[in-house]
Order: C-alpha cells, then structure tokens, then sequence
C-alpha cells in the first residue's frame, strides 16, 4: 500500500506539471501560428487530453468489456461539465467567446444527441446497442466537424502574426512552431503518464480497502481519464486562458462522442447498460443542455456560483447513481 501511495503522489505531480507545460506550449503554438487559444483548445489541447479515454476503449474494445466502453465515454463527457468546467468557474469566472457559443456549443449538442438517438434503438425495435453503422454515422459526423473546425482555423489566421512568423523562410518558421510543440509534447506525454499512475495507484488502494469495484468503476475510470482535462484546464484557468480551458471541454466532449465512441462501435459494437444506461445518457443530455443558458446569460460568463452549482450536481449524480 505505501508503494501505492507513493505512485500516486508522483502521478499527481506530473499531472500538475504536464498541464502546465502543455498550456504553454499550446499557448505559443497559437501565437506562433497566429490563431486563437480557443482554437488551440478546441482541436491540438483537447484531443491530446482525450487519449485517456481512447485507450481505455480500445483496451475495453478488445476485451469485449462494452459497459467500461460506454460508461468511460458518457461520464467523462458529464465530469468535463459539471467537474471539470465547475471547478474552472469556482477558481475564475469563465468567458465565452462567441465562436463557442455561435459555433462549438451547438456542435456538441449535435454530437449529443446523435449518440442519445443512436444508442436508444427502442423507437427503431432494435436492441439498444451501438453497432457498425451507428459508429460509421458518428465517425462522419466527426470528419464533419474536423473539416469544419480546421476550415474556421484557417479562415480566422491573423495575417500579420503568420507573416511574422513565417519571415526568414521555412527555417526561421521551425525555429518558432518547433519549441512550442515540444513543450505541447512534453505536457502530453507527462499528463498520459500522471494519469496512467494516478488512475492504476488508485485502482490498487481502493481494492486494498475493500471498495467495491463497481464503486471503482464509476468514479476512479471515470474520473481518472478525465483528469488532463481537469488539470490542463484548471491550469489555464489560472492563468487566466479561459478560452483554451472552454475550448478543451468543449472540444474533448465531441472528441469523446464522435470519434471514441464511434470507432469503439466499429471496432466491437457498444450495448447500452440495461441497468443504469437511460440516465446516463439523460444525465449527458442535461450537462451538455445546461451550457446554453450559462453561456448565453448576461455577458456569456460562468461565475462562482454557477459554477458550484455544476459541481453540486455533478456530485449529486455521481452519489445517485452509486447509490442505485
């Protein structure tokens, strides 16, 4: 048990560390590039910090295990919300920029209910399961969304910072992009390896205190892969980057529906809990449904008390459902 104690005091610390080093790589890689943070956030920031998720489906994938498929996608996408941008807001007020709120909220709500629609097979008298053409249909939906978002990326350039950057040719461009990347990749690759020990240490204490694994799964997976998105956007909350952290989130959120879910049904198709699965997916509705009239009241912030809130009723949930 010390040994576990130990390995996820070290996992905690390189989380803190990647996600620093990775806001200020994906923070220079914007401005070398002369693109927003949002942007940064929405594409390069939050499909590195979904890779959790990717490989704890594809290992589930492999072993046929559908339900950690399906709760790994559906309550990482409800901690982005209610845990993760919570407690973004309780640290700082988050601002949203229109772009997010015109643009990438609805986006996400799309994605949402694609996969509610999708999963909940009963109005089509099917099994309520996600098979090979429902991950085809969310794997085009998600090569939509790319093209969208690199399209909006690359139309919102500015001229001058990518003039700037460019100037001296090919050589003098790497000498600007190169050690913004390598901070990205080094964030990265230290937030994967924090939240790998982070999640196996916690694994190992709880069984030793004799948690249920159930207990295990629901919170500790489910939490634990979406912890480089917790620490990435806290940290740059901090720093007062609330657009990367927004766009992380927001970004991660469709990533989690569009791409993961969907190549895990590919893969070997995904059943939805017969127990349990119907909130779970009404629980995503009304995390993903509530960010309309938060980013839309007054002028598009999401203060303390808002964010508390997301947070009490995170927690609600997660004490319902293991509780039921």
């Amino acid at each position: 048990m010390a040994l576990d104690v130990l390995l996820l005091a070290i996992g905690l610390s390189l989380l803190v560390a990647g996600g620093h080093w990775l806001v200020r790589g994906a923070s220079q890689l914007a401005e070398s590039l002369g693109v927003s943070e949002l942007a940064i956030g929405l594409t390069v920031v939050a499909f590195g910090t979904s890779a959790p998720e990717l490989s704890v489906n594809a290992a589930a994938a492999l072993r046929g295990d559908s339900a950690i498929s399906f709760g790994n996608v559906i309550g990482s996408n409800v901690a982005n919300v209610g845990l993760v941008l919570g407690l973004c807001a309780v640290l700082r007020p988050l601002r949203f920029e229109s772009a997010i709120v015109s643009r990438e909220i609805p986006m996400m709500l799309l994605a949402t209910v694609a996969a509610v629609i999708l999963g909940l097979d009963r109005m089509r008298d099917a099994p309520e399961v996600y098979d090979l053409s429902d991950g085809l249909m969310l794997l085009l939906l998600f090569s939509l969304f790319l093209y969208y978002t690199v399209s909006a990326v690359l139309g919102e350039r500015d001229t001058d910072s990518l003039t700037a950057s460019t100037r001296g040719g090919p050589a003098s461009a790497a000498a600007r992009w190169l050690p913004a990347g390598l901070f990205g990749a080094l964030g990265l690759a230290l937030l994967l390896l924090g939240a790998q020990l982070t999640v196996s240490s916690a694994s190992a204490l709880a069984e030793a205190m004799g948690v249920p694994s159930v207990v295990i799964g629901l919170s500790v997976v489910a939490v634990g892969t979406s912890l480089p998105e917790l620490v990435t956007s806290l940290v740059a909350t901090s720093k007062g980057q609330t657009s990367l952290a927004v766009g992380n989130v927001v970004g991660s959120n469709i990533f989690n529906l569009l791409f993961i879910l969907g190549l895990t049904s590919v893969v070997r198709p995904v059943a939805v809990p017969a127990v349990g699965g119907g909130a779970d997916l009404a629980a995503l509705v009304v995390f993903s449904v509530l960010l309309v009239p938060l980013s839309r009241a007054g002028d598009a912030r999401v203060g303390r008390l808002e964010g508390g809130a997301l947070v009490v009723a995170y927690l609600g949930y997660i004490g319902w459902r293991l509780g039921g």
